[in-house]
């Protein structure tokens, strides 16, 4: 595939500028009385994906001067049934953010669909409006009719299932658009590899929303580099997820596909199925087709500023899981339920790294659905449990512990921590996540949570997916991404397409 040639608004008006001594564009500041940022400075955007979460980081968007959003997408056009954490968390943010406390009234269910999402857009911008709705935020069905029409795009925010992450950020790349996505990257390693190839062949302002500011973990880093726990020997990081619906084998009833909802289009690169709402919505991520389980879910979130902050790029080269088993019964009998399609209720994940620059060899754990360690001696020794969440760096001659994303880390027991002379603590920053993306995007420079910088990240979490399905150790060859001791298990790092879908 090529690259498209088609010229952005934004070099538009950064050649004509450059090169037409007659055309000068007006900076915001001689913009007398507004305060606000003129047209020609904002980022322009479309969503893609218009779920609960789409909707919920919707208001951040519209309510950011830095960019205006002028497009949505979903196969899906409106519809009352989403799944939420709560009846009315979706509708009541949606009210602050549009000053409307009217807005959903009588409408009973959680809102999803493009049409909500673009009523959201437009009543939004419209707020000032005698109409009090402003057009210019067009909807799409087919994120590929989107990229072919809007000419003035400079980025995407992909916030669809993870099973098309990556067939929308090589489109969105192939038609020259800046691409920011949600976790993961792509739910298969060999996706994860041609995206952040495109993305670094491509050289356009790419951007992982799991990235975050973490100086808890340069604060982690500096102890062990104190010698605090000796050599680190094993990290250990425990999430309570996954808080959806889980199941271990496929529906067999075949309900009709809902009104406004494009199955085929939902579906993707992934081969023909009968619909069944337990695949969509908000509980695509159990399965393996669709998602990437817990792991990818809040492992990005720990991990990736982790991987960042220690240096870790060079990925795993084993690795090996255990999930949790099931039988059902049938005719009186109790049957093992082979399980090749969900991610297990829980499970409990071990990837070896290889030395780092900085950094010899060592083991990193995973652990979710209520699966953790049990408390060290260090924690026991002050009459404490080990948390919910949480992450532990055990070292040769000692530990450190701190939250799921390392938050508040302390060396145990408290003797220790007591006794250390170094610093103890950090300041958490302002803003962790932010939307610092969009500078990088208005300035074309690359963002600190770019693809580029995630390959690693991005492969171990696809191996440990890979462990589970092929419920043996596996041994992986970065160079040619290939699964060494287990030539069937090659399969889990690729999917089968369906035709018209494939990927290169």
């Amino acid at each position: 595939m090529k690259a498209s040639n088609k010229i952005t608004r934004r070099e538009f008006i950064g050649t004509t500028a450059a090169t037409a001594a007659t055309f000068t564009i007006v900076p915001s500041s001689v913009i007398a009385g507004t305060g606000h940022i003129p047209p020609s400075d904002q980022v322009t955007l479309a969503n893609i994906g218009c779920g609960t979460q789409g909707l919920r980081e919707m208001g951040d968007l519209l309510t950011n001067e830095k960019v205006r959003v002028i497009a949505v997408c979903d196969p899906n056009k409106y519809t009352t049934n989403y799944i939420d954490w709560s009846p009315h968390g979706i509708r009541d943010n949606i009210r602050r953010v549009l000053g409307d406390n009217s807005w959903w009234q009588g409408v009973d269910g959680i809102p999803g669909g493009r049409d909500v999402m673009q009523e959201y857009v437009s009543l939004f911008y419209g707020k000032n409006k005698p109409s009090g709705n402003a057009r210019g935020c067009t909807s799409y069905e087919d994120f590929r009719e989107l990229l072919a029409k809007e000419n003035d795009l400079d980025v995407v925010k992909i916030m669809t299932p993870d099973h098309l992450h990556a067939t929308v950020a090589l489109a969105a790349m192939e038609n020259g658009v800046n691409v920011v996505t949600h976790k993961p990257i792509a739910n298969r390693m060999s996706e994860g590899r041609l995206t952040i190839d495109k993305a670094r062949d491509t050289g356009l302002v790419t951007h992982l929303l799991a990235w975050a500011r973490r100086p808890e973990y340069e604060l982690i880093r500096k102890w062990i580099d104190d010698g605090v726990i000796g050599e680190l020997k094993e990290i250990h990081n425990w999430s309570y997820r996954p808080v959806w619906q889980q199941w271990t084998s496929r529906p067999t009833n075949t309900p009709p596909v809902p009104d406004g909802f494009n199955w085929d289009l939902w579906l993707g690169p992934v081969p023909d199925m009968p619909y069944h709402p337990n695949y969509t919505h908000n509980v695509f991520r159990g399965w393996y087709d669709f998602g990437g389980g817990s792991v990818a879910d809040m492992g990005h979130y720990s991990l990736f500023p982790l991987f960042e902050a220690f240096g870790i790029t060079r990925p795993p080269v084993s690795a090996k899981a255990f999930g949790t088993t099931s039988r059902e019964a049938r005719d009186n009998v109790y049957h093992w339920v082979d399980n090749d399609v969900a991610f297990p209720q829980s499970c409990m994940i071990r990837l070896k790294f290889p030395e780092q620059q900085n950094l010899n060899a060592f083991d990193l754990y995973w652990y979710d659905g209520g699966m953790k360690p049990f408390a060290p001696e260090e924690l026991e020794a002050d009459d404490r449990e080990i948390p919910d969440e949480g992450m532990l760096f055990v070292g040769d001659k000692g530990k450190i512990l701190g939250g799921f994303r390392g938050e508040e880390p302390e060396i145990i027991p408290q003797t220790r921590m007591s006794s250390y002379d170094g610093p103890k603590s950090v300041a958490a920053p302002e803003n962790r996540f932010g939307e610092d993306w969009l500078d990088y995007v208005r300035d074309n420079k690359q963002s600190p949570g770019s693809f580029q910088r995630a390959q690693c990240v991005t492969e171990a979490i696809n191996l440990a997916a890979v462990a589970l399905r092929a419920k043996k150790r596996v041994d992986y060859d970065t160079e040619n991404m290939k699964i060494t001791n287990d030539t069937e298990a090659n399969k889990f790092l690729t999917r089968e397409y369906r035709k018209g879908w494939e990927l290169s």
